[in-house]
């Protein structure tokens, strides 16, 4: 078990105690029934989703401001699209051609 899902779990049963509650309390309060129903669902579906994006988010693999992480890695030198390596002289550059010897030959590099 890695350390983050028992976090994940606390957090899950303490927004179902918090769920529940929430409906005793509007029940309490005389509001209709089904009022504490829709809160306590929103808590329970919101407060995972809000946990996952807190997460990815330290991670740096979550929404455009991160630089870094991303899919398996890729973007973590900073500048966008994609660099080539030339074949023939070892050059990296982008583009469709080698700007120092001109060849055509390339492999992506990530």
């Amino acid at each position: 078990m890695y350390p983050g899902y028992r976090k994940y779990l606390i957090y899950l049963f303490a927004s179902l105690a918090f769920s529940i509650g929430i409906q005793i309390l509007f029940q309490y309060l005389g509001f209709p029934p089904f009022t504490g129903l829709a809160v306590a669902l929103a808590v329970f579906i919101l407060l995972p989703i809000w946990i996952r994006r807190s997460q990815m988010s330290k991670m740096r693999g979550y929404g455009g401001e991160s630089s870094g992480g991303g899919f398996f890695g890729f973007n973590s030198e900073g500048g966008g699209g994609v660099k080539y390596v030339c074949l023939t002289c070892n050059h990296k550059f982008k583009g469709a051609t080698c700007p120092r010897c001109g060849s055509k030959m390339k492999r992506a590099d990530f």
